[in-house]
């Protein structure tokens, strides 16, 4: 568990985080701990960064996190549960939804309209930008911390490994004016971190996780989607936490999972993304797949699982829920996306076993 750190590194300003790799932090973020902010991971990259401006780089991050609130979608408009696609009063009915939601709240009515909307049907292409770079940054802080019903929202930064010194200053200035005009908490992590002499610095303990631990796999998932949008140490990008109830917007092999588990009659009973503690004095942990009464956990790896840091968490989590009577089933992305019968066959002949030694059991 965490032990609070968030709590000296508050929102609107940019901090260092010293004594743990991003990989760590990440994992110890994954479920939210209480009173945690909702927390995305970004990975830049530094070769690119060095030939931009802060201006282009924020820009950037801003139509990244569009599109990550447009996955979260509709967990940040109340009342948008049912409405999908832009076909008849859809987009009438998800434009009055967010200007009431704004009504109530401190969100920006028409950016939070213009988000909503272009969420029904991103295939439409990116959202209009027709609102400064300050107000998609305030809008988009107080949306990611409504999808997880949190109060603020933290922007984790995994720094590359090496970073040109014009780079460092280029992101530096960017994470700074994040924090300054979005109201988010930026952390800076990773071996970078600590020669960026500006902003403060929060020591963070993280039992179990050595400061000098590899630090592949920077996605803020235990398996679930972050497999494809976080991938290797090395990949740039932005990372977001599932929702429970839902595969991952960013996991393809979530999504094509679920697809074809739906047709399936023998699939009843399953639930993504949900948090399970097996005892009270045991860490929550969060299960990609799980069929609670039979006592199954699917877990679907992708190649951030190979990372020493993440590869030691997966045992770990692997026995405490065994303990607690689970069997752990893992599958890659890879034999989802290119083996999906194989997958399902093995899925529906464990349940069947499952199910018929329970049936067994009732007296």
């Amino acid at each position: 568990m965490v032990t609070g750190f968030w709590a000296e590194a508050p929102p609107g300003r940019a901090t260092c985080l010293v004594g743990a790799t991003p990989a760590a932090v990440a994992l110890a973020l994954d479920p939210l701990p209480t009173g945690a902010p909702a927390t995305v991971t970004w990975r830049p990259a530094g070769a690119a960064v060095a030939s931009r401006s802060t201006a282009r780089v924020v820009g950037e991050l801003l139509g990244e996190l569009e599109a990550v609130a447009a996955g979260l979608f509709p967990a940040w408009l109340p009342g948008a549960g049912g409405l999908d696609g832009r076909d008849g009063a859809r987009v009438p009915a998800v434009r009055a939804l967010a200007m009431r939601r704004a009504a109530t709240t401190e969100h920006f009515g028409p950016f939070l309209a213009d988000l909503a909307e272009w969420s029904l049907d991103r295939a439409a292409g990116g959202p209009p930008v027709r609102f400064s770079a300050e107000v998609r940054a305030a809008g988009l802080a107080r949306v990611l911390a409504d999808s997880f019903q949190r109060r603020h929202a933290a922007l984790l930064v995994d720094l590359p490994d090496s970073l040109p010194p014009g780079a460092r200053q280029v992101l530096l200035d960017a994470c700074e004016w994040l924090a300054h005009h979005g109201g988010f908490a930026v952390w800076l992590a990773g071996s970078t971190a600590p020669g960026m002499d500006r902003p403060a610095t929060v020591a963070v303990r993280l039992p179990g996780h050595a400061a000098d631990a590899d630090g592949a796999g920077s996605g803020a998932g235990s398996g679930a989607g972050s497999a494809d949008r976080s991938m290797a140490r090395d990949a740039a990008g932005v990372a977001f936490p599932p929702l429970a109830g839902r595969p991952h917007p960013a996991s393809g092999a979530e999504q094509a999972l679920e697809a074809a588990l739906g047709d399936m009659d023998w699939a009843h009973g399953r639930v993504w993304n949900q948090t399970y503690q097996p005892h009270t004095l045991t860490n929550p942990v969060r299960v990609d797949l799980m069929w609670e009464r039979e006592r199954c956990v699917v877990e679907i790896d992708g190649p951030e699982h190979c990372g020493a840091v993440r590869f030691e968490a997966d045992r770990r989590r692997d026995v405490l829920l065994q303990l607690a009577g689970f069997a752990v089933l893992r599958f890659t992305n890879a034999q989802v996306h290119l083996d999906l019968t194989a997958v399902l066959s093995q899925l529906e002949r464990f349940l069947t076993t499952r199910r018929r030694g329970k049936d067994q059991d009732v007296p």
